[in-house]
């Protein structure tokens, strides 16, 4: 084998996004583990609180989780059991349901968030600067998008799109 092929930017590239990821990955859980959440909790509880009415269907919770949709009914009914989340029937569709916020579900987002925003400014953005996070920014929504087309499933108006529905 070519010993050159070890040097291709692209190996470069997606071996720099792993290890970054892992690094803030374990950040991130150390840091919601002292709020008693696991890092799929957070997640889910930051894309409710991120949707219109702090609620997604079932399905596109799913979908923009990138978990199976039985893996999504577990950890909405451990949450639920919690007290972080309630499910709602769909008024258009008796087939689905919403997995919806409670107060007690924001509160515990809001203990955790300034914690996460540290750790996110530290480690992560504040590595960068603007143009950089920018060009960054654009760049991930392309790659999301393409490998990940459903990551927005769901979530028209959210704080991850512009007026017209779509990534800013």
């Amino acid at each position: 084998m070519d010993q050159n092929v070890f040097d291709d930017p692209r190996i470069t590239a997606v071996g720099l996004l792993v290890e970054a990821h892992a690094g803030l990955s374990a950040r991130f859980a150390a840091q919601f583990e002292e709020h008693g959440l696991s890092p799929v909790e957070f997640e889910v509880l930051t894309r409710l609180a991120r949707s219109p009415g702090n609620q997604l269907r079932m399905t596109d919770l799913a979908a923009q989780t990138s978990l199976s949709t039985s893996g999504v009914t577990r950890v909405v009914d451990r949450m639920e059991r919690d007290g972080l989340l309630t499910r709602r029937a769909c008024p258009s569709d008796r087939r689905s349901s919403f997995a919806v916020v409670t107060a007690s579900g924001l509160q515990r987002l809001d203990e955790t968030l300034p914690g996460h925003l540290r750790i996110i400014e530290q480690w992560f953005t504040g590595q960068l600067d603007p143009a950089a996070l920018g060009a960054l920014l654009d760049g991930l929504r392309r790659v999301r998008d393409a490998v990940h087309p459903g990551a927005t499933a769901g979530s028209t108006g959210s704080a991850d799109q512009d007026e017209n529905g779509t990534p800013p």
